[in-house]
């Protein structure tokens, strides 16, 4: 009757091995979306929290066969030892690969959310390009001021190339898993596209920018020289009227 006991114990713990074997690693999983992929995590972390807690139930068999093995004659001890080992081997094989995939799969829901954290520092950047496009769509004002303005947008333009590096080798880790591959690939043909087209507008701006300056410095120049020479032309005629000479006696340009 105890071996009967104790063979059930074995078969019925067995069993249960084997069917969280099939339901948490033997399945085939696919994760589409963040949903998915979130409610994977939890059901695993429930699953290794469970086996866990089968190590008193696995315990309780052992210290049975062997107390049973103590005191049975040698004939009984063969096979009941076997299927102990069977067991335990088992047990701790299905610990073991319940921990591993839980462990990827946390670290898969952490790129996740770093892969979202880099597109949404990226994205407020593109913001900040888009703002500083429309500020000096059409700048007015002299040299300087569009000077200081073509500086701040080349400031704005020498962002790192690191975080986009990052968006993309963390979508390749994941897609090339097969995990929220539709998603992502979405994501990202959005997100290079708005930052190509952007930035090819950044570019041109600052060319716009830097003949906008080359020609104001000219209009400046055109300036100052029509300047100087009104101001030579003034004191001529100051020096004319002063000296009460008639129009007719000074040079033509002067008249």
């Amino acid at each position: 009757d105890k071996t009967m006991s104790l063979r059930k114990d074995l078969s019925e713990m067995h069993e249960w091995i084997t069917q969280a074997e099939e339901e948490y690693l033997e399945r085939d999983f696919e994760y589409k979306t963040p949903d998915e992929l979130q409610r994977a995590v939890e059901e695993l972390k429930r699953a290794k929290e469970e086996a866990m807690q089968k190590e008193v139930k696995v315990k309780l068999i052992t210290d049975s066969v062997n107390n049973f093995i103590a005191k049975a004659p040698p004939a009984a001890h063969e096979a009941l030892e076997k299927e102990l080992s069977d067991l335990i081997t088992s047990y701790q094989r299905l610990c073991s690969r319940l921990n591993g995939k839980c462990k990827t799969l946390e670290e898969v829901w952490a790129c996740w959310h770093e892969l979202l954290s880099y597109l949404d520092a990226e994205n407020k950047w593109l913001n900040e390009i888009e703002l500083k496009l429309k500020a000096t769509e059409n700048i007015q004002g002299g040299a300087e001021e569009i000077s200081e303005s073509l500086d701040s947008l080349e400031r704005l333009m020498r962002h790192p190339e690191d975080n986009r590096n990052q968006i993309r080798e963390l979508a390749q880790t994941l897609t090339d898993g097969g995990i929220l591959d539709e998603l992502i690939n979405e994501k990202l043909e959005k997100f290079n596209t708005r930052w190509e087209e952007l930035h090819q507008e950044a570019v041109r701006r600052q060319k716009s920018l830097e003949q906008s300056i080359q020609s104001a410095q000219e209009t400046d120049k055109t300036l100052r020289l029509i300047q100087e020479s009104l101001t030579v032309t003034d004191k001529q005629l100051t020096a004319y009227i002063s000296d009460r000479v008639d129009a007719a006696q000074v040079p033509q340009e002067a008249q």
